[in-house]
């Protein structure tokens, strides 16, 4: 069953017997179809956002039965959507993400330039995404394309992924938790877009 069939099942589920009409309509305040709405916003609220919660969760306790491999991918080929420039920006505004990243990692002159080093990955984020996005490597990688300081790495370095929306290689430690959660992952991020399409129509029509 499709992502918004099964959100529609759950709202039609509590909705008032022999009532007419639609979830989206406008009703007169306190009449059945008014406190329909409210019963769903108070779902969404507390039960099914909290639903997504927990799997969420239960995604990333799974992610500590895998661990890095070592490959290097993400230190040799962080990428980001942000320029060097806008890493910057969002680090002096306080962003805790953008300021560990910049402490750390090095923007490539070019992305020809991080191909050479990674082709294979590069081709993979090719056929992935397509949007632009810049490419980073760590200072701290010795001639053998490994962490100098893997013991002592940042936490940003033992975070990653931290999610399995991440464009991983095969050679990633944490590949299969991915490929395992990715679908679980698409279909928690899927019922978060509808509950807040459904939020802001319900709040709406309730004005």
């Amino acid at each position: 069953m499709k992502t918004s069939d099964a959100i529609q099942l759950r709202i039609d589920e509590i909705k008032p017997k022999d009532f007419q009409g639609d979830i989206l309509d406008k009703y007169e305040e306190n009449s059945k179809g008014f406190q329909w709405q409210i019963a769903v916003l108070d779902m969404f609220e507390n039960d099914i956002s909290h639903e997504i919660y927990r799997k969420w969760q239960e995604i990333l306790k799974l992610r500590e039965n895998y661990e890095c491999k070592g490959c290097a991918t993400c230190c040799n080929l962080a990428c980001s959507e942000f320029s060097p420039d806008e890493l910057k920006k969002r680090a002096a505004n306080g962003d805790k993400f953008a300021k560990q990243f910049t402490s750390i990692f090095i923007p490539y002159n070019s992305r020809e330039e991080a191909r050479k080093i990674y082709p294979e990955y590069l081709n993979l984020l090719d056929e992935t995404i397509d949007e632009d996005v810049y490419f980073y490597h760590c200072p701290k990688l010795n001639d053998c394309k490994k962490c100098s300081d893997y013991k002592n790495r940042p936490q940003i370095c033992r975070d990653f992924p931290d999610n399995p929306l991440c464009i991983l290689p095969k050679s990633c430690g944490f590949y299969e938790w991915r490929e395992y959660a990715q679908p679980i992952a698409m279909m928690l991020h899927s019922m978060v877009e509808i509950i807040d399409y459904y939020k802001e129509k319900i709040n709406l029509a309730q004005k």
